[in-house]
């Protein structure tokens, strides 16, 4: 992780300047990530063109959607595999390619609806693989230094894309759900097409953290500690996910609002993401590793005990800008932890196991919190999302955490010698793919 700001050292650089210093490779990942994720109008309008364009009802069409989303499993599954053997180019053109297969064959083809179920698993395989290649590739080129940088732009670029590509998509769906289709596909063609030309296939840089030496190396033994943390992550996805889940039901029941509020709800989490992504990752590098987990837990402890004992309209925006600060924090440390400290042969396939965390939560959350609503009422299900990030705060205060690479460095040697300096900027293959240094 970078050095931070301490005492004695430099002004801390703009972020377009340090952008400008990343991986040209990177730069392009970053800006095909963004593109791809505003361009993505098939996903959020799913539901809707399954009941008005299909015919099926809104149980089946649901059901469809819950069987069809077992492929973001299988996706983040198949990233580690594939970007071990194929190459994280390889890993991000493929994702991008079945995507695009199985949102043609969803929007064009005519079939019973278990066809529909397999189409969208196709293309959610594909989403399911983009994510941990995309990190994979970051960690690969990514310094120790630059790696809470490079996170948090990819966070903040996909979340500003996430933000568009539903407002993009509705404007295409009332036009036509072909053209919702095709503009979803057209687009993550071109990204493919550019990764294809702009990332080289070999990306291991060689520039990883030191790992411990000796036999081979598994999700446990000597990575034992980033398994356990990546594992913890769920205590910190799961209430993204219900919130998701929970805030257009809550809001238009409980406190029978319009549905637009909800809107509202991620155009506040967007703002809070752009406008204070950046000065958080400032300031990251200078707390501990478990320090941040745990701040991030409690923000959103009180994000959430905001909607528990005050749930109204101001509770819904207030507390959506103190739990976002929180997501923001873990959503930095854990993929930048995992880089750090994984030998850069499993760095994929722990990659792919925080995109796992993820797709099992989407998958496990809205189910069991349905229940809950179902047999016990609101109030029980915001309950339980207050406690989800209380226990994680209880794992990550005695999980096994180890100091960042970069930090350790920092620590050891103030004042880098040349030697250090070299090895820091990388050689051979990784000035190949560096620009701006």
């Amino acid at each position: 992780m970078a050095t931070g700001t301490g005492e004695g050292a430099a002004a801390p650089k703009a972020w377009s300047a340090r952008f400008k210093e990343l991986p040209l490779p990177l730069r392009v990942l970053f800006v095909t990530s963004f593109v791809n994720r505003a361009g993505m109008f098939v996903f959020p309008l799913l539901a809707v063109y399954l009941v008005r364009s299909k015919g099926l009802g809104t149980a089946e069409a649901g059901l469809l959607i819950s069987v069809g989303s077992t492929g973001l499993l299988v996706g983040s599954l198949l990233s580690g595999p594939v970007c071990d053997l194929r190459g994280r180019r390889d890993a991000l053109v493929a994702a991008l390619v079945l995507n695009a297969v199985g949102y043609l064959g969803l929007g064009t083809l005519d079939g019973p609806p278990w066809t529909y179920a397999l189409l969208l698993f196709v293309a959610l395989v594909g989403m399911g693989m983009f994510g941990p290649a995309a990190n994979t590739l970051i960690a690969d080129l990514a310094t120790p230094e630059q790696r809470p940088f490079s996170y948090t732009v990819s966070y903040i670029g996909n979340n500003l894309g996430m933000g568009i590509g539903p407002l993009l998509g509705g404007v295409a769906a009332a036009y036509s759900y072909h053209v919702m289709f095709a503009g979803n596909i057209v687009v993550g063609l071109l990204c493919a097409v550019v990764i294809r030309f702009w990332v080289p296939r070999d990306t291991r840089t060689g520039t990883a953290a030191p790992k411990a030496a000796g036999g081979r190396v598994r999700f446990g033994g000597v990575h034992g500690h980033v398994l356990w943390m990546v594992l913890a992550s769920f205590f910190y996805v799961a209430p993204l996910i219900g919130l998701e889940y929970v805030l257009p039901l809550a809001v238009t029941t409980e406190l029978n609002a319009s549905a637009g509020l909800v809107g509202v709800v991620y155009t506040v989490n967007s703002v809070v993401v752009v406008g204070l992504g950046l000065q958080l990752e400032k300031r990251i590098a200078s707390y501990p590793i478990r320090t941040l987990l745990l701040v991030a837990g409690v923000l959103w402890a009180l994000g959430l005990a905001v909607l528990d004992f005050g749930f109204s309209l101001a509770a819904v925006l207030a507390s959506t800008v103190v739990w976002t600060l929180g997501e923001i924090i873990a959503s930095v440390v854990v993929p930048t932890y995992i880089a750090d400290h994984v030998d850069e042969h499993r760095v994929g396939r722990f990659m792919a196991l925080n995109g796992f965390v993820l797709g099992l939560a989407r998958l496990v959350v809205p189910f069991g919190l349905g229940l809950i609503w179902q047999n016990h009422g609101a109030r029980p299900v915001l309950h339980t999302m207050l406690i989800t990030p209380l226990i994680g705060i209880a794992v990550f205060a005695v999980l096994r955490i180890r100091s960042s690479a970069a930090s350790a460095a920092s620590a050891s040697t103030p004042e880098p010698t040349s030697a250090s300096a070299s090895v820091e900027a990388g050689s051979g293959p990784a000035d190949a793919v560096r620009s701006g240094a």
